[in-house]
């Protein structure tokens, strides 16, 4: 009898979401064939038999979360007699529970009681107070020894009415067309840029780019890239290529921020976030310096279609340490993204749009494009950041300088 398991195919990974079994119960199975899909965190993966024989019994159904290392499924041959459900759970909480060692209890010192501290304050204050539910706790005092007077009270009273609120329509009173359950990459995403967020700093810096010469090096190179590698080069391509070298002359763009140490990586490793289905998930161009335009678009191209069709590895996703977000292609002029935890900054790319502007005192059409870097503020200041955006523009009105297409 073999135990199938929720496997942990992540460091960070905690639990998955059962989406198919490709087997049924009383199906012949084959070790190292795909036996059902699960949901991670961060991608759709196969999940692979353990061992050859008989589907004796699926203990968890689909679209259900479950723990790593918690049973889903016994495996058995074709002629073994199967023990009592009981029997098999109890034997595999065994082997997965970690044993807790037995802490002898101490008996606690007694905690004296907590005084609370009188507050002070006139009569007609605390009237006024509860009458407007003003908390006293919060109040300053300006009185004699600091005794809070009616004075005190009315800028407390003016102070909350400042603070605006808003008003919320509880969902009986509205119409709701549909519940979409937040799990799986949705959820992730909710946690992740919560997280996010919460912990880092975000500041947002924006320039603007003029495309004229990244357009035609982009025409020139389509045949000889297409003829090549069978891909079409793409303006996310080149923004690749650049945004990697200019991280390559700023490597403090190219940071995390672990505890109380900042470590600059080396490797330059560029994500791109693609949309699915139900959400957007951000495969990684690895050494993208280190790569032509050739080989970064056909990189993507891979990893895009593999992310469409849920076929991402884990390896394809980890190890980012800077992300693209591309907004173009649907009309948006310019957005701040939310940096992508770990790493310490994004780059938001916006619509390439024909404009007027001045060129050597001269009104000219060019085509323009708004970049918008956000930034972790406690990892590096605005002055590196506005440098790495500088070279990146200077990189894409000169490109011929910077990208290759071996």
């Amino acid at each position: 009898m073999i135990s199938v398991v929720m496997p942990k195919l992540g460091l960070t990974m905690k639990d998955g979401r059962i989406v198919k079994w490709l087997k049924a119960e009383g199906e012949t199975v084959e070790r190292g064939k795909p036996l059902l899909e699960i949901e991670t965190e961060k991608i759709t993966a196969e999940v692979e038999a353990p061992a050859s024989g008989v589907l004796r019994k699926i203990l968890v159904s689909e679209d259900s979360i479950v723990s790593v290392g918690e049973l889903i499924a016994i495996i058995t041959e074709p002629d073994e007699e199967l023990p009592p459900l009981e029997e098999i759970i109890e034997k595999a909480r065994k082997l997965v529970a970690a044993p807790v060692p037995e802490v002898e209890e101490v008996e606690k010192p007694a905690v004296p009681p907590v005084v609370e501290e009188r507050v002070k304050i006139s009569p007609l204050a605390r009237k006024l107070a509860e009458e407007h539910k003003i908390d006293i706790r919060k109040i300053k005092g300006t009185g004699p020894n600091g005794r809070i007077v009616k004075g005190d009270v009315l800028r407390a009273i003016e102070e909350a009415k400042a603070v605006p609120t808003v008003p919320v329509a509880p969902t009986e009173l509205v119409r709701i067309t549909e519940v979409v359950p937040l799990t799986g990459i949705r959820k992730t995403i909710a946690e992740r840029l919560s997280h996010s967020y919460r912990e880092a700093v975000h500041v947002a810096m924006t320039t603007e780019v003029d495309m004229t010469e990244t357009t035609r090096l982009r025409q020139r190179l389509l045949p000889e890239i297409e003829e090549k590698a069978k891909v079409s080069l793409s303006y996310t391509d080149m923004l690749v290529k650049a945004a990697a070298v200019a991280l390559k002359k700023n490597p403090i763009v190219n940071s995390m921020l672990e505890g109380d140490q900042i470590k600059i990586i080396k490797d330059i490793n560029v994500g791109v976030a693609v949309a699915v289905e139900d959400g957007l998930i951000v495969p990684v161009i690895r050494n993208a310096d280190e790569k032509s335009l050739t080989e970064i678009a056909s990189c993507l191209k891979n990893l895009t279609e593999k992310a469409k069709q849920h076929r991402l590895s884990l390896d394809d996703v980890s190890g980012g340490t800077f992300t693209i977000s591309n907004l173009g292609r649907f009309g948006v002029d310019t957005f701040r993204p939310v940096i992508n935890p770990p790493q310490s900054a994004i780059l938001g790319v916006g619509e390439i749009k024909d404009k007027p502007v001045v060129v050597n005192g001269q009104i000219a059409i060019r085509p323009l494009m708004t970049l918008s870097l956000v930034f972790d503020h406690r990892v590096f200041d605005g002055v590196p950041a506005a440098i790495f955006l500088k070279t990146l523009k200077e990189i894409l009105e000169n490109p011929t300088a910077y990208m290759d297409i071996k």
